[in-house]
């Protein structure tokens, strides 16, 4: 096999990213994506790329000061138990670290897969409520069989404001035409 090479996406990669996620979302295993919201979240990703061809992707996006979210994980079905999955996922890991970020979760029906990377099951109801904005687009979400997982990356988290309206109270108003 041709060597696995692990890189933050370009645009240029985001139509066969997209391709890539929605082959997998058609068959329910995950959600599918347009293409302004790849677009918009391009340097959330990495992806994988054999002989110049995208293989997989993986993104890491953060929610909140401290919590990231590691969403649109996915690998050519003819690289599947080759570890690309792994190397994504890891390489999502450093970034979010690099970031400051403390806690990573996921929602998967791959829960062995994350468990094998670290992440521990908890409730959904420990989620921020901002997690579920993509759930109510996907069909299953009244049936949902998807596994919250949280995974602590870092010892000392950053430092959060306690309410974000509060933040934005604090900016100072500007007038207009003066």
């Amino acid at each position: 096999m041709s060597e696995i090479i692990i890189r933050k996406a370009v645009v240029a990669d985001v139509v066969a990213m997209q391709r890539l996620i929605n082959a997998h979302a058609e068959q329910g295993e995950m959600l599918s994506r347009a293409l302004h919201e790849l677009y918009e979240d391009i340097r959330d990703f990495n992806i994988a790329v054999v002989d110049g061809e995208i293989i997989g992707c993986a993104a890491v996006h953060v929610n909140w000061a401290n919590l990231a979210e590691v969403k649109s994980v996915v690998v050519d079905n003819a690289y599947q138990g080759k570890g690309v999955g792994r190397k994504l996922v890891t390489a999502g890991i450093s970034d979010a670290r690099a970031l400051g970020v403390a806690a990573l979760y996921c929602l998967t029906e791959q829960p062995e897969f994350f468990r094998s990377l670290g992440f521990h099951e908890i409730e959904r109801d420990q989620l921020p409520r901002k997690v579920w904005s993509e759930c109510i687009r996907c069909a299953k979400f009244n049936d949902c069989t998807e596994i919250a997982m949280r995974m602590e990356i870092l010892d000392t988290p950053a430092t959060a404001p306690a309410d974000p309206l509060t933040s934005l109270a604090s900016l100072p108003v500007r007038s207009h035409g003066k």
